[in-house]
C-alpha cells in the first residue's frame, strides 16, 4: 500500500465507539455471538474488540460471502474454528444457500447453557443471539435473509448499520443486530491491504490505484491466470502497466487517449468483489 507512512490506517468514525459501548452494555442479556467474517479474509475480517466483548460466550463463526472464495480455502478455514472451539460454518446470504444449518449451530453453541437452565427449571426461554462483525461482511444480507424480510438495513457502503434491533425469529430465537465496529488503528499493511480489496474500508480513504495495483500484485502472485483470462493482457512485472493494460481493454479511456487509471481501478475492483475474477481466498489458514 505504497509508502510505510500508510502502514496503518486510521478509520473508527464517531458511531464506531458508541456501537462498541452498546456491545458492552448488551452481552450480558446474551447466550451466543454469531460472529460474520468475510470468506476471503477471515482473519483480516476478525475484529479482536468482538471477541473480547464476548469474553467466554459460545462463539458460532459464519464464513459468509463463500462462493467469492476459494472452495478448499473454505473447507480448511471450517476445521481451524472448529479446532479453535468454536461452530463454525460457511455461508452465502444471497443465495440463502446454507441457511438451515444456522439453528443446528447455534443450538449446539448454547447446548450446556441450555441444560443448565434446565437444572435451574428454566425452560422455553428464546436463545438470545448477538450478531457481530466488521462493516461490509454481510452482517444485514444475513439477518433479512435468515428471516426471510427485510428487517435489517442492508447497503454495501461500509457502516449502514447505525443502532441496535432485536429481531424475534419465532418462540425460541432472538437476534440482537449490532452496527459493524473496525478496530481503531489497522496497524498491518498486509491486513489493510486485504479490507481495503474486499471494500471494508471505503475506497476515497487510501487512493484507489494504489489498492488496484496492490491487488493485481497479489493476483499475478497466488492466482496466476486470473487477470489474463478475464482481459485478455499480458501481465507486467510493472503492476501500473498491467492496471493501463486493464484499462485500455475495457475502454477507460480520457480525452487525448490518456488511460484513466482511475476508472480501470474501479473496473477490476468490483471485477474482484462480485467473483468475476473467479474463487479468489486472500488468507490461507
Amino acid at each position: 500500500m505504497g509508502n510505510e507512512d500508510k502502514t496503518s490506517i486510521n478509520w473508527y468514525p464517531g458511531h464506531m465507539t458508541k456501537a462498541r459501548r452498546m456491545m458492552e452494555e448488551e452481552i450480558k442479556l446474551i447466550d451466543v455471538v454469531i460472529e460474520l467474517l468475510d470468506a476471503r479474509a477471515p482473519i483480516a475480517t476478525t475484529n479482536p474488540d468482538i471477541q473480547k466483548i464476548a469474553g467466554g460466550k459460545p462463539r458460532v463463526v459464519i464464513l459468509n460471502k463463500s462462493d467469492l472464495a476459494d472452495y478448499k480455502a473454505n473447507v480448511e478455514w471450517v476445521k481451524y474454528y472448529k479446532e479453535q472451539g468454536a461452530q463454525a460454518m460457511i455461508l452465502d446470504s444471497r443465495s440463502r444457500e446454507g441457511l438451515k444449518n444456522v439453528k443446528a449451530l447455534i443450538e449446539e453453541a448454547c447446548r450446556e447453557k441450555r441444560e443448565r437452565d434446565k437444572k435451574k427449571g428454566i425452560i422455553a426461554r428464546p436463545i438470545r443471539a448477538m450478531v457481530a462483525g466488521i462493516p461490509n461482511v454481510g452482517k444485514s444480507t444475513f439477518i433479512n435473509a435468515y428471516s426471510r424480510k427485510s428487517s435489517a438495513a442492508t447497503g454495501n457502503k461500509p457502516g449502514v448499520t447505525k443502532g441496535k434491533q432485536w429481531i424475534k425469529l419465532g418462540k425460541d430465537l432472538e437476534l440482537l443486530d449490532t452496527p459493524g465496529i473496525l478496530w481503531p488503528k489497522i496497524e498491518d499493511r498486509t491486513m489493510g491491504e486485504y479490507l481495503a480489496f474486499i471494500g471494508t474500508i471505503n475506497d476515497n480513504v487510501i487512493p484507489i490505484t494504489e489498492i488496484a495495483a496492490d491487488l493485481i500484485g497479489f493476483l499475478s502472485l497466488k492466482y496466476e491466470g486470473a487477470l489474463e483470462d478475464r482481459y485478455d493482457i499480458e501481465v507486467s512485472d510493472d503492476v501500473y502497466e498491467t492496471l493501463k493494460a486493464i484499462g485500455n481493454k475495457k475502454g477507460c479511456v480520457k480525452k487525448g487517449g490518456e488511460t484513466d487509471t482511475e476508472k480501470a481501478s474501479k473496473v477490476l475492483l468490483d471485477d474482484f468483489r462480485n467473483g468475476k475474477l473467479g474463487r479468489i481466498t486472500l488468507q490461507w489458514p
